[in-house]
């Protein structure tokens, strides 16, 4: 199935200095199959056209895609259709509730809850937050084997909590958070809930409904969907209740020279012309997940990332971040006493990408008392041929670097 699903994804046929990549940065971005590329190229070639506006063909038919794809995009995540909200990415989708939500209903006193794992656009936001409001944070601690402690939930959540938010999936670490008590422990207070799935969408299938969640983030190019590009999810009973974000077109529904009205659901906070092109490919990445099915998805990322991990076992200068269980996809590592990025350059030059630094988790890197991490994240095109030449060229990077 593997070599299947590599043949749809352009990019991996390349080479670098006379090397085929070996691309373990998918927790930055996923490339992008065939379907989704010809999806963006037939846009432009023979639909190009505004939305909601014309009374032309190609108006009417890209209004129509772009539509669709919105359809399909509930149906992934078992929403309605006037609940999916286009934004330019996950940050954009938190800047949205922050300001749209929080900022409007919240007062002084009242109190977040994060982790000290998220991305700093789950923490930014509500800094700027507290700055402006004089809210409280609290953070849900995590212990040394990168695990959120919920033992301390009885302390962290209550009356006081206006809102939890947190990611499925440690974009850093691949450490699957215990959403399911955090959000029982929400819910018994009636506190809603927000999950960043920016890097738990394309790994298996969620269901917002089940969630029993709120609100929901997630960027389309972690999903093998074009950049730019994000969804924000959120209760129909919520969306109605916030002010919109842009103020302009298509977000209108009458303009006076004194006044305006609001247009009804999702339109509200979709001001201006949207990112046609991307969003009717966006449904070409959703359709390719489909296709391949969630169970094999988790089947083969199950596999490669056991592999990958006892692979880097063996080796006695690595130090590793993520925890073997209840992780997905990305392994972060040291070599003893040698920086990421000088690691990052070496494995670089012979065709190997990862990532390297603090990945936009600052907090969570001086918790460890580290700079940052090398990041070897998996997809469901990775290979164990891909990780024991990634593991060679390691070991020859170890004999170079350390000291």
């Amino acid at each position: 199935m593997q070599e299947k699903i590599r043949a749809q994804f352009p990019i991996l046929q390349n080479s670098y200095q006379g090397k085929k990549w070996i691309y373990f940065d998918n927790a930055a971005t996923t490339q992008k199959p065939q379907s989704v590329i010809d999806a963006l190229s037939d846009y432009y070639i023979n639909k190009n056209s505004n939305i909601h506006r014309g009374a032309h063909y190609l108006a009417n038919k890209t209004t129509e895609d772009y539509e669709n794809a919105r359809d399909e995009i509930a149906s992934f995540i078992n929403a309605s259709s006037k609940e999916i909200n286009f934004t330019r990415g996950t940050t954009e989708s938190i800047n949205l509730l922050m300001q749209c939500y929080a900022l409007e209903h919240f007062s002084e006193g009242d109190v977040i809850v994060l982790t000290p794992m998220e991305h700093h656009a789950n923490i930014v936001p509500w800094l700027y937050l507290k700055e402006k409001l004089n809210i409280q944070i609290r953070y849900i601690p995590f212990d040394e084997k990168g695990f959120l402690d919920t033992s301390s939930l009885d302390q962290i959540i209550d009356e006081k909590v206006k809102l939890v938010s947190l990611a499925m999936v440690s974009n850093a670490l691949g450490t699957i958070h215990p959403i399911e008590t955090i959000i029982k422990k929400a819910k018994s207070f009636q506190i809603p809930v927000h999950l960043d799935l920016a890097q738990a969408i394309a790994h298996f299938p969620i269901d917002v409904k089940s969630l029993q969640i709120d609100f929901a983030s997630f960027s389309s190019h972690k999903m093998f969907g074009p950049t730019g590009l994000g969804i924000f999810w959120a209760k129909v009973a919520h969306l109605e209740k916030m002010r919109p974000f842009h103020f302009g077109g298509e977000m209108i529904k009458e303009v006076f020279l004194d006044r305006f009205t609001i247009n009804e659901l999702p339109y509200k906070f979709e001001a201006g012309t949207p990112n046609i092109a991307d969003v009717i490919a966006l449904k070409e990445a959703v359709g390719f997940i489909n296709n391949i099915g969630f169970e094999n998805i988790i089947e083969i990322e199950h596999r490669i990332y056991e592999y990958l991990y006892a692979k880097m076992m063996e080796l006695d200068e690595i130090k590793i971040y993520s925890p073997y269980q209840k992780s997905i996809g990305a392994l972060s590592f040291n070599i003893q006493e040698v920086h990421p990025y000088d690691v990052g350059q070496m494995l670089d030059s012979q065709g190997i990408a990862i990532r390297t630094g603090h990945h936009c988790c600052q907090p969570l890197m001086r918790a460890l008392n580290i700079e940052g991490t090398c990041r070897a994240s998996l997809s469901i095109y990775n290979t164990e041929e891909e990780i024991d030449q990634f593991i060679n060229v390691l070991k020859r990077v170890i004999k170079i670097l350390k000291p």
